[in-house]
């Protein structure tokens, strides 16, 4: 059995909080880069108390049919999807949802600095999660919870995955 660390929404909410704060504290970054899927919320709320533009880097990690299966090879998306201008990319803030390896955000870091249409306009990248497991290799520069331990982070929205959309409309009757 894998060890799980559940995380309900309030507790979810005050750890992004934690991060806005933070980031507002030692940054001024003029664009947020989020890492889909597991980067979505955070990013949503951040741009909100931040007052920033985003962009979304897809990247596909993790296979298999379980919660709990090993990351696998990573595959970018082509493009960013962003309405941010090419100069917004100035001073970039990557944002994921944890720090499981290390190996999504360093790839994603340079796969960023490497992207044509904003590589000559980003002069800084920093990162920042929620989480980093015990092993993780890579430091974020903003991470409110640094766990001591490498846990299955359950979070408040991915009970989904296991749920059809059968389930869900009778559920919704």
């Amino acid at each position: 059995m894998v060890n799980k660390l559940i995380i309900n929404f309030d507790e979810y909410i005050k750890i992004v909080e934690k991060l806005a704060l933070q980031i507002n504290k030692d940054y001024k970054p003029t664009v947020l880069v989020g890492i889909m899927r597991g980067a979505a919320p955070i990013l949503d709320i951040l741009s909100r108390i931040l007052k920033l533009p985003v962009a979304y880097i897809v990247i596909q990690s993790y296979s298999g049919k379980g919660m709990e299966d090993q990351q696998g090879d990573l595959v970018f998306a082509r493009e960013i999807s962003s309405l941010a201008v090419n100069k917004d990319f100035n001073k970039v803030l990557l944002i994921d949802d944890l720090s499981d390896t290390g190996l999504t955000l360093n790839k994603s870091i340079e796969w960023l600095k490497n992207y044509e249409p904003i590589k000559d306009h980003i002069k800084e990248i920093k990162t920042a999660c929620l989480w980093k497991k015990k092993s993780s290799v890579f430091q974020p520069d903003f991470c409110p919870i640094k766990l001591d331990s490498d846990p299955w982070i359950v979070q408040p929205t991915e009970h989904y995955e296991d749920l059809t959309i059968e389930e869900i409309k009778n559920r919704n009757k």
